[in-house]
């Protein structure tokens, strides 16, 4: 009983919210550089603002981060240290492609990541690696419109085939996109949409989501040519949407929003679009861009593994009177009275993780990676830069026991775990720092100021035993 003897545990986090060096060694900008701090940020991320430069007005905390361009040897160090048998990152495409579509790759950005994975293999540390985690070069999202565009598919082709021969052997774990589903939530964070006023924006989304499958496609078919080792997964953000009350308008809404997420991983498992998204389409009188061999490729070219990010659950009524949601997620939800909520409203529900993994696995029968689960929450360090952060081991001590009883009791099949952010990072939805995850404290403010010094919470120790014990001791 338990968790399988190869299970991979470690932690995940973003280049983009890690790296910093945003203008070091030839990189390029990037959409997810533009998000600034500040009450505009939700706005920019959610495409209702144009942001395509720099505004000396703001502040735009990805231009450092953590500066883990510099620091990576001694951050891989402590996860080594706690135990990893992998480390989720991404890539940094315009370290590798600065505009996006230059014929020829940056060799200072391959050699980085050559460097950063061999730094893992050194520690016996398996990467896994994203390949597009939020990450469109701006140039790509000026000259072509970003992923409305077919000819994204080309570039992220071209990209594909760089990394997967650069390096074979080192990478085995992708994923090809992170968290795809959010396209349709927050489109220029997930794919560097910006709609304009004169178009429809749900034919933009669905026009860019048809793109991304493809690519995604795509990026299987050439990794397990490249290398037949190669495991290749898709990823959603899951959030368990739970129907307010017994009334079926309620459930049949939960229901409605549940599809939303899983049309794109129907497609990515199972090859083709689920017939529920042809006729939403249907209806709204958009017609997906296919091209001749698109079918084929989505149905002969199917991911290996599902990943998935889980947070919290949420609560959808139908009822059009019901406005009076929380805040903290780009997901909307309603208060639940059964659940307390993180600093930042999110609803902590441990059970909501094992439904969640139940419904995926019923679904797909593939095996599953929860590749992103965090609390993010207000550490305050003592003098000497220690964090006793009991809330947060309980919060997670409370999903891994959620998780085990989904694999010991339900069968379900999961591949590893990876908690989200083992190390202080940058928040995508606040751009803060002070909303902390990890195991491990940086000495940085929201303002961008402190020493970068890394120090061990208190958590540390416990996840360091929980991999020691492969999650058998939780306390």
């Amino acid at each position: 009983m338990g968790f399988r003897e190869d299970f991979l545990w470690g932690g995940a986090t973003s280049a983009n919210q890690t790296e910093g060096a945003y203008n070091i060694d030839g990189r390029g900008l990037a959409n997810v550089d533009l998000a600034p701090l500040g009450e505009d940020r939700e706005a920019v991320l959610m495409g209702k603002i144009k942001m395509f430069e720099f505004d000396d007005k703001y502040n735009y905390p990805a231009k450092q981060a953590i500066d883990m361009f510099h620091h990576y040897k001694e951050d891989i160090a402590l996860f080594a240290e706690m135990g990893f048998k992998v480390y989720r990152l991404s890539l940094a495409w315009t370290r590798i492609f600065p505009n996006g579509d230059e014929e020829e790759p940056n060799e200072a950005g391959l050699q980085f990541y050559e460097d950063l994975f061999k730094e893992c293999r050194k520690y016996n540390i398996e990467p896994l690696v994203t390949i597009s985690h939020f990450d469109v070069p701006m140039h790509l999202v000026k000259e072509y419109g970003s992923w409305r565009n077919r000819k994204m598919v080309d570039f992220y082709e071209r990209l594909c085939k760089e990394i997967f021969n650069r390096y074979k052997g080192l990478v085995k774990y992708w994923i090809t996109f992170n968290e795809i589903n959010m396209v349709l939530e927050a489109p220029f964070l997930a794919a560097g949409l910006y709609i304009e006023e004169h178009e429809d924006a749900d034919t933009v989304k669905f026009t860019a989501s048809h793109h991304e499958l493809v690519a995604s496609a795509l990026a299987t078919k050439i990794a397990h040519e490249v290398d037949p080792e190669n495991k290749v997964g898709c990823m959603l953000a899951a959030n368990a949407p739970y129907p307010r009350t017994c009334n079926p308008e309620d459930i049949w809404k939960a229901k409605q929003v549940e599809n939303q997420s899983y049309f794109f991983i129907d497609v990515q498992v199972r090859g083709e679009y689920p017939a529920f998204t042809l006729k939403e389409l249907e209806r709204k009188g958009i017609t997906l861009p296919f091209v001749e061999g698109d079918k084929e490729l989505l149905k002969q070219h199917t991911v290996d593994f599902v990943g998935f990010s889980y947070y919290s659950s949420s609560v959808v009524s139908a009822d059009p009177e019901m406005t009076d949601t929380i805040g903290g997620n780009l997901f909307p939800s309603l208060p639940n009275p059964y659940l307390k909520a993180s600093d930042w409203g999110w609803q902590i529900d441990p059970l909501g993780l094992r439904i969640t993994l139940n419904n995926i696995y019923d679904r797909y029968q593939k095996p599953l990676f929860v590749v992103e689960n965090g609390l993010g929450a207000v550490d305050v360090p003592d003098k000497a830069g220690y964090v006793e952060d009991d809330y947060r081991i309980k919060y997670l001590s409370e999903h891994i026991r959620a998780m085990r009883d989904a694999v010991d009791y339900d069968g379900v099949d999961v591949l590893g775990y990876t908690v989200w952010g083992p190390i202080d990072i940058v928040s995508a939805s606040t751009g803060e720092m002070k909303k902390r995850y990890g195991f491990i404290y940086v000495d940085r403010d929201d303002q961008g100021q402190g020493t970068l010094k890394r120090t061990k919470k208190k958590s540390f120790e416990w996840y360091k035993k929980v991999i020691a014990t492969n999650g058998k001791d939780l306390d």
